[in-house]
């Protein structure tokens, strides 16, 4: 910080001149005071849970486990198939056509393994329906 006349102040770092008389401390560069970076994901499930949206926080999670799932186990039924919705331990598997919706039934045990593992709520068992678009 400079003086009137231009010169820098010895021992002013880090105070900034306001008005005639008040100073004020200013953080310097690398002297923060914040906390550690976290990741977002990790700070979803607390945010969402205070705000009341845990449900849908966890319904999204196994939406996007579901997709990967399928992905991996019936790569034919991508696209034809989505979860819709999970209940009491019941999840239910919406299926565009018919034949998508009994190759999901015939790997339900192996699918609902795999959906268990991945997402925190408790998966009973698949309820396949079919929708003809």
């Amino acid at each position: 910080m400079k003086d009137r006349s231009g010169r820098e102040r010895p021992g002013a770092e880090g105070v900034e001149r306001v008005g005639d008389q008040a100073e004020r401390q200013v953080e310097q560069p690398g002297r923060s005071r914040q906390r550690p970076m976290q990741r977002l994901g990790d700070l979803l499930p607390d945010a969402a849970r205070r705000l009341g949206l845990d449900d849908e926080l966890q319904l999204a999670t196994a939406m996007r486990a579901w997709q990967r799932i399928l992905d991996e186990h019936v790569p034919a039924a991508v696209g034809a198939c989505r979860l819709a919705g999970i209940s009491h331990g019941v999840v239910t598997i919406e299926c565009d056509e018919p034949i998508v919706a009994q190759e999901v039934r015939l790997r339900a045990p192996e699918l609902t393994a795999a959906l268990r593992s991945a997402v925190r709520s408790p998966v009973r068992q698949l309820r396949v329906s079919s929708r003809h678009v």
